[in-house]
Formats: structure tokens, sequence, C-alpha cells
């Protein structure tokens, strides 16, 4: 039943956040138990802003072994449910959310890139980041800290924190540095096994440990306020309203829905219907539909070159983003 505490004790969850440093240079005395291990003299942040989410350290398991399927095999998958979809070197793999919802990370390796793909549902912030640093290869798992509702990582060799909506460490030996990140696309199952016929899709390590396929947010993307969210927010559209950013740019994704189509620049951002929200419905495959999009530059010869986008919430691009532009309005071709 723990795997419900999100559901079941929402509301709970600002009464047991007893490790909140009450000084931005205090270190709580639960965090000196919890993670002996971490240099706490390292840090480019306030402490202040970190704070608990509800489970402990590993209490959201990260998948360090996973298991695939190809794509055609695949059964439980509801066609307009979310899928993660990374390519290296020719490679394509497809990481549901409606699995990513209960591990948040998974640590793998294609194509002898060892890589980390991570899912913070609070942000729906879907990012890849290649796992070595300086040569060396980092394993990540959940730490249970929040900071701006971000999910915080720790790498388990230094055990050193980092932001994951960034990919920099924020506290400990790896403090100030950067993970590369690998351009991955959000796509609807079905869209994935069109686009990558053969490919492979991460399956679930024991279906009956948890209720994959529930989203225990529910409702959540239609909230006026995101949860455990403590910093202010001054964007032109509500805080919980999704946008395709790119880089320091966003466009509410409402905007592109209406357009079809949207030209800004030499960046082009199209959308198409059939993709479930992950975060609205109790089941995914009930959720409403959102869409997806296309995110690509005119290269050489005018040729569509793929751009690394994230589709988040409107004040998770505010906070981390804090000089970042909305387009409320945009070109059309």
């Amino acid at each position: 039943m723990r795997y419900f505490i999100y559901k079941l004790v929402i509301s709970a969850f600002l009464a047991i956040c007893a490790a909140l440093p009450t000084q931005a240079n205090d270190i709580s005395p639960e965090w000196k138990i919890e993670w002996p291990q971490t240099d706490f003299s390292k840090s480019n942040i306030p402490f202040s802003e970190i704070m608990s989410g509800g489970p402990a350290k590993d209490g959201i398991p990260a998948l360090d072994n996973p298991s695939f399927l190809l794509a055609e095999e695949e059964q439980s998958l509801g066609d307009k449910e979310p899928v993660i979809v990374l390519t290296v070197k020719g490679q394509s793999k497809a990481y549901p959310l409606r699995i990513l919802m209960w591990h948040e990370i998974v640590n793998d390796t294609i194509k002898e890139v060892p890589v980390v793909v991570t899912y913070c549902p609070l942000c729906n912030a879907s990012i890849v980041y290649d796992r070595r640093i300086e040569g060396k290869v980092l394993d990540f798992g959940v730490s249970g800290k929040l900071r701006h509702t971000d999910m915080i990582m720790y790498d388990r060799q230094t055990e050193s924190w980092w932001q994951q909506f960034l990919g920099i460490g924020i506290v400990g030996k790896m403090a100030e540095e950067k993970l590369t990140r690998i351009p991955s696309e959000i796509l609807p199952f079905a869209e994935f096994k069109k686009r990558y016929p053969a490919s492979l899709v991460l399956t679930a390590p024991n279906p009956d440990a948890r209720p994959y396929g529930q989203n225990p947010y529910e409702r959540y993307d239609t909230s006026k306020w995101p949860f455990l969210y403590q910093g202010e927010y001054d964007g032109p559209i509500p805080p919980l309203a999704y946008v395709i950013s790119v880089g320091e740019e966003a466009w509410p994704l409402s905007l592109i829905r209406g357009k079809k189509r949207i030209v800004q620049s030499n960046l082009i951002i199209e959308w198409q219907s059939g993709m479930n929200s992950a975060l609205d419905d109790k089941l995914i495959t009930s959720s409403r539909d959102l869409g997806y999009v296309t995110v690509s530059r005119k290269g050489v010869g005018g040729k569509l070159v793929p751009v690394s986008y994230d589709m988040t919430f409107a004040f998770v691009f505010r906070v981390f983003h804090p000089l970042g532009i909305f387009h409320t309005s945009s070109l059309v071709e």
C-alpha cells in the first residue's frame, strides 16, 4: 500500500517536511544521518530551497537493470499513452510514463552509451542524460528531496545531489558538475511503433508490484497551484499550463494546439492529437488528449533537423529560466 502514498496522504506531505532547514546555510541533522557520504560543505544553492517530498532516500526505487520487449509484443500499453523516446546511434527505445511514474529514474545503456532516463511527475519533466562525468559512469537514484518541486537525484558513487531539470550537481562532491543532455521525444505509443518499428519498450520489473497505468496525482495538471511549490510565479499563463520550451524560450501548448504549426525564426513546432495526459484521470488510458509535438529547425538544403525540447509546466520554465521568454503569440506558415 505504500505506493499509494501520494494519493492517500497528499494533503499531509507538508507536515512531514521537518527536514527543511530554517536558514540558507543550515544542514538538517536528519540529512547527516541519512546521507553520511554526502559532502555538505560543497553546495551552489541555499539549503533552505530543499525540502522533503515525502518518501525517504530510494523510497521511490530507480530501475537499474531494465527489461525490454519488442514494441509489437507489448500488450499492456494503450496506443495514446505517452512514452519517452530515446535514439542513440541508430537504436531506439521507449520508456512509458506509466512505469516512470513509479520509478522516476532508469539507469540504462544503449549502444555502449550509459544513460539515465528521468521523469519528475510534479514538473512533468522527461529528460535524458549521459551518465558519464569525465569518463566515470555514475548510477542515479531518487533522493526523496525536492527543490522548486523538481526531483533531486543523487549519484550512488559520491552521494552528491543533482537537479533533475537542469542536470547540474547542487550539493556534494559533484556540485557544479553538469550532465550532458541527450535529445529525446515524448510520443504516444502508437506513434513510437510507427516511427521506430522493431524497437524496444521498457517493461515493468514486476507488473503486480505497483499499479502501473494508474496516475497517483489525479487531476494534478488542472490544479490551480503546483503541489509543494513555495516560490513565486509571475508568468503570463497559469502555473500548471503546459508549455513547450526550447532553451530560454517557451510556447503555451494551448497556442500550439490552436495553430497546429508555429514558426519562430528558424524553429518549427508542429502539433498533432493522439497522446493522453499522464497527470489527468486516475487511469492514463482514460485521460484527456493533450496531443504531442514535433520540434525541428531547417538545416542545410531545407532539411528539417530535430531539436531537443521540454514539455513541462509554465512555473517550471519560469523558475529554472527566470530570464526566459514566453511567446504568447507566434507566426504561422
